[in-house]
């Protein structure tokens, strides 16, 4: 008599079900990305993403603080300048004095290497136009003009402390050229964690509030095309070559199976973010009643580790620590 097959078997209990789990998800897997503006002296919040804000000086320290007692594995730094402070170029997310760097350097000071520090590389924070990038005569992002910007960043970021620099900007070669300005100017220990595959995206509409962003149009000449797939295979293979040393899908959820493609491709760590509309979404529906919250949470960010992501990032990372423990 042949067998009975019963795969419920390994079902029957939490404890059945957690012995047989075939993905995991843990603290250190999650990095945590904060806002730190400049001008305020408290916590401001963010109206379309509940229950995050753009954080004082005093405020990311403590958030950071927070999250490293957690166990959470890093925090990635996003600067929000005043608006008198930006400029066609983004000087002030270059310069030592300005919110971002002044945020880094006191988060190491604090922190140590107790933490995995990362800063935002790029520019739409800090330009009037809110592009990622310099333009030129014509209103158009200029690649090479903003490489030589990115590495001016990106050296002030590490000289900040930060331990890994995002360049977020989808230049064409901008991890060649931070690689090699980072190296020249004597960080050869500092990583870069790239932004590979990042997609023009409608989810990220609360992120624009969230750095009060100065963006009129779009970024569709450089950010890539929803409807692609092998490209993000293009850019993995140029950013390898290029000596990345972590690699990133954004957004995450609505990007699985490229998700799935990067991790089955790289030989680096592969990172994927939540992003702002992606926790919105989340958010709100729960906030109606529609879905359990807490389970809605842990099931996308598991969702996003099972495709392949070793890190991600999520506004939820202290949070989430804190149910994993």
């Amino acid at each position: 008599m042949a067998p009975v097959i019963r795969p419920r078997r390994l079902r029957t209990s939490p404890a059945m079900r957690r012995l047989v789990a075939e993905n995991r998800l843990a603290p250190a897997d999650l990095v945590l990305p904060v806002f730190v503006a400049d001008g305020i002296d408290e916590p401001r919040p963010i109206s379309s993403m509940p229950g995050v804000v753009q954080h004082s000086l005093d405020s990311v320290r403590a958030a950071a603080d927070e999250a490293v007692r957690a166990g959470v594995g890093g925090v990635m730094v996003f600067g929000v300048p005043t608006p008198e402070d930006k400029d066609p170029t983004g000087s002030v997310g270059v310069a030592a004095d300005g919110i971002l760097n002044r945020a880094l350097a006191e988060l190491r000071a604090d922190l140590g290497d107790t933490t995995v520090l990362m800063a935002d590389t790029c520019l739409d924070e800090f330009t009037d136009h809110g592009h990622c990038g310099v333009l030129d005569e014509h209103g158009r992002v200029d690649n090479d003009a903003t490489l030589d910007r990115y590495v001016e960043m990106a050296v002030a970021q590490a000289d900040a402390g930060t331990h890994l620099v995002g360049p977020s900007g989808m230049m064409d070669g901008q991890v060649a050229a931070i690689r090699a300005g980072l190296d020249a100017a004597g960080h050869a220990d500092v990583g870069i964690l790239a932004y590979t595959a990042k997609y023009a995206s409608a989810f990220y509409g609360p992120f624009r509030e969230a750095v009060a962003s100065s963006l009129s149009g779009d970024r569709r000449t450089y950010q890539q095309d929803s409807a692609n797939r092998i490209e993000a295979l293009r850019e993995l293979r140029l950013d390898l070559d290029e000596g990345a040393d972590i690699v990133m899908v954004k957004p995450a959820m609505s990007y699985l199976d490229i998700v799935r493609d990067v991790a089955e491709e790289a030989d680096v760590p592969v990172a994927a973010y939540q992003i702002s509309g992606e926790y919105s979404m989340i958010t709100a529906a729960a906030e109606r009643g529609w879905i359990d919250r807490d389970a809605a949470i842990l099931e996308s960010l598991l969702a996003i580790r099972r495709a392949g992501a070793g890190i991600v990032l999520t506004y939820w990372a202290t949070e989430a620590a804190g149910w994993l423990r």
